[in-house]
């Protein structure tokens, strides 16, 4: 296989990772080193831009040729400024989308082991039983307030007779 077609088909390293579609951590590794690498270009074409700047300044109307073949240059890299401003947005958007749906998968997720949690915690519960032991509840209270008021209210032995 000529060197070329491994290139555009991704060679033998690239091909096997084709094979299976890659975490979101990796993709998000990728865009934030391309992001890094495009903002180091972004650093490298602004000051060339700042020395083309200076150049043509320098030779101004003394040698206005050189001036303007600076200002050429200064315009092609504005233009290479413009196409990675354009393309650092487009990654930006990506990244931010990706890390959101990283998040909303982790975040169902989780909700789905917190509905089996329940679920499992609720296996063992009746409606019924459930009832039935809030009425024993309320019964236990009633008697139990019952006694507190009979204790209370009898604090007064030898004020109440029957005769």
């Amino acid at each position: 296989m000529s060197k070329i077609s491994k290139l555009l088909k991704g060679g033998a390293a690239g091909g096997s990772r084709s094979r299976g579609a890659p975490s979101a951590q990796e993709a998000l590794a990728r865009l934030r080193e391309t992001e890094e690498m495009l903002s180091k270009k972004q650093e490298y074409l602004e000051s060339r831009i700042e020395r083309e700047l200076a150049a043509a300044r320098h030779h101004g109307t003394r040698n206005r040729r050189a001036a303007l073949q600076a200002l050429k240059r200064k315009k092609r890299y504005e233009k290479q400024l413009s196409q990675i401003d354009g393309t650092l947005s487009t990654i930006e958007f990506q990244r931010e989308a990706l890390e959101n749906s990283h998040t909303n998968t982790e975040v169902l997720r989780n909700m789905g082991y917190a509905a089996q949690a329940m679920k499992k915690v609720h296996a063992n519960m009746d409606v019924n039983k459930i009832d039935d032991l809030m009425q024993d509840i309320t019964e236990q209270q009633d008697i139990a307030q019952e006694i507190s008021e009979a204790i209370s209210n009898r604090a007064g032995f030898g004020d109440d007779f029957d005769e």
